[in-house]
């Protein structure tokens, strides 16, 4: 079908500039008038498949505005020129920066839609993401019967090419292995081609059974149009993706969108100073737990660091050029003074070396700050006032906790930030199913000693939420439990929450829709070692790439006897900084930084929702209006420049080979603007 030339240039102006737009350089020669207007927004056809989903999810957690179009619903809009485009004060408007679509052609070749989706891509020069296709000529590959191959890819090695590497997929420098996390199941099914003309490979694998190497995503370029062609399955959750993920939406955007996404990693460690009581792998429980049946805690040892564990802690932090934030329980380290001599090694070493660390208050004594616990049964209830109400720990008892753990770190030169709280268990708010609101004195002691950010559960609570003046940040608990001080214990108690009762576990596993049992129980002294560290790091490490700030945390018990805390976070790292290249280090924030980037997010993304941002580009000049006072995230290409009332500046800082930051306009300035490198 013959495509007539756009009303503002004629056809061979079009095929020249569909390279230089998509760098973001405009025609040679070309006014700024002239320039076409690119919203900074990417339109989704979205088929209700599992790629798809995994590429909007990431434009979301990126903070990527969108507008999803749903191949399933009969009430969709059609996809023609009215639909992509039009003129905005004379200047021709492509709606959408970049296009996802289930595979290069959704709509069917030749059809009205798949016409004008093409020719607008043709016209603007939008690149397109075929999230999921086989090889086959049509997209710029050999069959796979032509050298190349199509199979499961489980456990199989990728790598980054020398193009992609040079490209967008520059934060990577080391192999990519595909996740194996079942034997049993097919996880990832893919189809390894050789380029033909016109493909760029940017990730490769070499050829099962075959010689050389075949292609997985790549570039392919023809008929004036760019399209990133990916020839394996994958969803949201799966490491391959997650790695690569970045490098997609970079390529899409063709590295200058709103949001950003950067890779974090913190631990929190709490207990700091307490002792933690321990499992009993005779009665499968913890001693001194209310439910510990024949267990009152007596004759056993709790598990608490020693000075030694602090030095290592110490020096393994400057070994690993990684920071832990230390969650402190002060009045629980005095009561263990008091009970030894007035002497405590520990403290003394801990205090010794305390600027090394980030300090959190835990809260004086860990009480559990939410309602009165009634422990006479099991499980637990919240004790009741006569009346027949909720009978809750005290706002004056609350705050005496949060103050006195703050008193004793003033006074002993622990820096600490006093709008950062943990309390213990989390409690205080909402514990389901016995407490279903937070205690109601707490956002009033939290406003008393002026705590910011209260820390959560995220496997409770995963969205931060307001706590009166305060806001609560998400944290990520490690199975890597409070009550062990040795590997043994660890694979002990793992037996008995993840294996059958046949197999002599709890069986908990069998009645949780949530979970699964161990095909066997794992062995005391190899289990923890063998399986319980690769699985803890693969799960963190999913985080950490994730563009996810939220904080994972242990016990300092896991920092003590056998110091099962360290094999975990040592493979995190490892494995880290074997995929990534120097350009693209893990943030390291503290838990106030991390609940401004989830207060941040959340106002970014209601603000798009309601329709208040409006982003384009303009050549090499890119414009941003959001309501006053909103904070806006932008990734941009090194050399950017941010628009001053007067002259200008660098803009954001430098991370994965591009800028981005969370930035307003200057003072006096209605808009964002940036200019872009020429």
């Amino acid at each position: 079908m013959a495509q007539r030339a756009p009303r503002w240039r004629n056809a061979a102006a079009v095929m020249a500039a569909a390279g230089l737009l998509a760098l973001g350089l405009g025609t040679p020669g070309a006014s700024a008038a002239e320039e076409p207007r690119i919203d900074l927004r990417v339109l989704v056809v979205d088929n209700g498949d599992s790629p798809v989903e995994a590429v909007t999810e990431e434009l979301k957690t990126t903070g990527v505005p969108y507008t999803t179009v749903d191949l399933n619903d009969s009430g969709r809009p059609t996809i023609n020129e009215a639909f992509l485009s039009d003129t905005v004060d004379g200047t021709p408007r492509a709606k959408y920066q970049g296009v996802v679509l289930p595979n290069e052609a959704p709509f069917g070749a030749g059809s009205a839609e798949q016409t004008a989706l093409e020719a607008y891509e043709r016209t603007f020069g939008i690149p397109q993401v075929d999230a999921y296709t086989w090889a086959h000529p049509g997209v710029g590959l050999d069959y796979t019967n032509a050298g190349g191959w199509a199979g499961t890819l489980d456990g199989r090695e990728a790598a980054v090419t020398a193009a992609g590497g040079a490209g967008y997929f520059g934060y990577l420098d080391g192999p990519l292995t595909f996740e194996d996390n079942s034997a049993s199941v097919q996880e990832s099914y893919g189809f390894v081609a050789r380029p033909r003309e016109g493909f760029t490979s940017y990730v490769d694998m070499a050829v099962p059974g075959g010689t050389g190497r075949g292609s997985l995503v790549g570039e392919y370029a023809h008929d004036g149009r760019r399209e990133l062609v990916v020839t394996f399955a994958y969803n949201h959750y799966q490491q391959q993706f997650r790695v690569l993920a970045r490098g997609i939406v970079e390529w899409l955007t063709q590295g200058v969108h709103l949001g950003q996404n950067r890779n974090y990693f913190s631990v929190h460690v709490d207990d700091v100073f307490a002792p933690d009581s321990r499992w009993d792998t005779e009665r499968n429980c913890t001693p001194g737990d209310f439910d510990c049946v024949g267990g009152d805690g007596e004759g056993t040892t709790p598990i608490r660091m020693t000075a030694a564990d602090a030095v290592y802690a110490a020096q393994w932090q400057r070994d690993s050029g990684f920071t832990l934030d230390m969650v402190y329980n002060a009045g629980a380290g005095e009561e263990w003074k008091s009970e030894n001599g007035n002497v405590d090694a520990l403290a003394d070493q801990l205090l010794a070396d305390k600027g090394e660390y980030r300090w959190v208050n835990h809260t004086y004594t860990h009480p559990f700050l939410g309602c009165v616990q009634d422990t006479s049964t099991v499980p637990w209830s919240c004790a009741k006032n006569t009346d027949g109400s909720t009978q809750y720990v005290s706002r004056a008892d609350i705050s005496a906790e949060i103050r006195d753990n703050n008193l004793w770190a003033a006074s002993h030169g622990l820096p600490v930030d006093t709008s950062e709280l943990v309390t213990g268990e989390h409690s205080g708010l909402k514990s389901l199913p016995q407490q279903p609101d937070d205690n109601p004195n707490l956002a009033g002691a939290l406003a008393d000693n002026g705590a910011e950010w209260t820390a959560s559960d995220n496997s409770r609570e995963p969205q931060q939420r307001s706590v009166g003046g305060a806001l609560t940040v998400p944290r990520y608990p490690m199975n890597v439990y409070y009550n062990t001080g040795t590997a043994e214990e660890m694979a002990d108690e793992y037996n008995w929450i993840y294996t059958s009762t046949a197999d002599g576990g709890s069986g908990i596993c069998e009645n949780n829709p949530t979970s699964t049992c161990l095909d066997e129980p794992l062995d005391g002294a190899t289990g923890y070692a063998s399986y319980i560290v690769p699985q803890e790091a693969r799960t963190a490490l999913g985080h950490a790439v994730g563009n996810d700030p939220r904080p994972h945390y242990v016990h300092q018990s896991n920092l003590a006897e056998d110091r099962l805390f360290y094999p975990v976070v040592d493979k995190v790292l490892a494995d880290y900084r074997a995929l990534y290249a120097d350009n693209a280090p893990l943030e390291n924030p503290r838990q106030s930084a991390i609940g401004t980037e989830l207060k941040n997010r959340a106002a970014w993304q209601q603000s798009v929702a309601d329709g208040e941002v409006t982003a384009y580009r303009v050549g090499t000049t890119v414009t941003v209006t959001a309501p006053s006072g909103t904070r806006i995230p932008v990734t941009a290409p090194e050399g950017t420049l941010k628009q001053l009332l007067l002259g200008t500046t660098a803009f954001g800082t430098p991370y994965a080979g591009e800028r981005s930051a969370w930035t307003t306009p200057d003072a006096l300035q209605t808009a964002l603007t940036l200019k872009l490198p020429a």
